[in-house]
């Protein structure tokens, strides 16, 4: 039990995970802000603007994880097991914007910006080992 403890410890206390947040902010924010937007001038219901406002910042977070955080090339191939990675985090964020939006009836950026902050340690583990498996001694730190 203890040995699993420590990984995680070290896992969720890693350089990987620190940038993986630092992206996710930034992502947090084009999702937020991109979601508004269609929703405000392209598609007026907020769930439909949401799935497509995280669509299109998923592919910036991909890109600066590979190039930034795991230090990958991109590729065709590790973008598709990134979206594949984010299909839990997907789900827990819909559910959220449709509870915090149309059941509690906050408003669709407050929803968004509330979805966004759940499921990240989820995401960061299917990232990191599903995504960018390689292992490499530098990225551990």
């Amino acid at each position: 039990m203890s040995s699993l403890i420590l990984k995680l410890f070290k896992i969720f206390f890693s350089r990987n995970f620190l940038i993986f947040v630092i992206i996710g902010f930034f992502n947090t924010f084009n999702c937020t802000i991109i979601s508004g937007l269609l929703q405000r001038y392209l598609i007026s219901h907020p769930n439909m603007a949401f799935v497509a406002g995280y669509a299109i910042s998923l592919t910036v977070a991909y890109l600066l994880n590979s190039l930034v955080n795991f230090k990958q090339r991109p590729g065709f191939k590790k973008y598709i097991k990134f979206c594949i990675s984010y299909i839990p985090n997907f789900i827990i964020q819909f559910i959220t914007v449709l509870i915090a939006h149309n059941l509690l009836g906050l408003k669709e950026i407050t929803a968004y910006a509330i979805a966004a902050i759940i499921g990240v340690p989820l995401t960061f583990l299917f990232t990191k080992f599903f995504v960018f498996e390689k292992k490499d001694a530098s990225n551990q730190r």
